[in-house]
């Protein structure tokens, strides 16, 4: 391990040697490290834009927290080889929301993210695997989806929309939505989909908006006929998990509560910039902005 972590960990023969993340933060009052520069340490080439990618994904996760963007990524323009460049300022959390969101399949994100969980205790209380950040992005796109939805079917004439929701749930999973929350172990004023792992939340998202295109494309109106579409396609989304994994969605188990990760990602950002606020670079080993 501390051979894979060699580009983020310290020395620990030495404690004023910094490894390269560390020795890259720049401070203007808080500690920060520039995204063009964070990038080649998550073994990123070519052209910035392409990175930018994984920085905006970056943005919605911290966005869907509801935590002060400004706070954890700044979008700045700075001068590099006297040319004006786009780039980013990342806070040690907002570093870790870009570690988390890298491609795992790149050595260097996979040690960045080992990193990062050492860093903090609400890392490994919460936020263990990229997944769980992955699913509140998706849950949000879920969210939007929903409200979308809602607004088709409204104007297809839909007269009870928890009826259509649930011929949704019920083609999906071979059950109504009462019996999903009572196999998950869902409160009765929560949302299944706050239970759900990022497979399972996936599968329902595609449901959704495969619903909705049906809908469009076939000009589908009346209560009726939309619960019937509903219920098709929700079928065929479970049929196509079956044949693709062989697992039905009901069969997947249930995920931590997402309030709770939320509030572990929130906790976490709290801890590491309480950490850069105490902590304080070796004399010589920050560079000025």
């Amino acid at each position: 391990m501390a051979e894979q972590l060699e580009l983020f960990l310290p020395d620990n023969e030495d404690e004023h040697s910094l490894a390269p993340f560390e020795d890259a933060a720049q401070e203007n009052g808080v500690k920060f490290w520039y995204a063009r520069e964070f990038m080649p340490m998550l073994g990123y080439t070519g052209e910035f834009s392409s990175f930018e990618k994984v920085v905006s994904k970056a943005i919605r996760a911290c966005t869907t927290l509801g935590i002060p963007l400004l706070d954890v990524i700044t979008p700045i323009e700075r001068v590099i080889d006297g040319h004006g460049m786009r780039d980013y300022k990342l806070s040690r959390f907002g570093c870790y929301l870009v570690a988390i969101n890298g491609d795992v399949k790149k050595p260097q994100v996979a040690k960045a993210q080992a990193y990062f969980i050492t860093l903090a205790d609400a890392f490994r209380q919460y936020v263990q695997h990229a997944g769980n950040v992955e699913r509140l992005l998706v849950r949000s796109d879920i969210t939007d989806r929903e409200y979308s939805l809602s607004g088709v079917v409204a104007q297809a004439g839909i007269e009870n929309f928890a009826f259509f929701q649930n011929a949704g749930y019920r083609g999906m999973y071979n059950m109504d939505l009462w019996r999903v929350r009572e196999i998950k172990g869902v409160p009765g004023d929560r949302s299944p989909l706050d239970f759900m792992s990022k497979e399972e939340l996936a599968a329902n998202l595609f449901r959704l908006t495969q619903t909705e295109a049906k809908i469009k494309n076939e000009s589908i109106k009346g209560q009726a006929k939309l619960e019937s579409t509903a219920e098709k396609v929700g079928r065929m989304v479970r049929n196509t998990m079956r044949e693709i994994s062989g697992t039905v969605p009901e069969a997947l188990p249930p995920a931590d509560d997402i309030k709770s990760v939320q509030i572990g990602l929130k906790r976490t950002n709290r801890e590491l910039s309480k950490m850069d606020k105490k902590k304080r670079l070796a004399p010589g080993s920050s560079r000025s902005k």
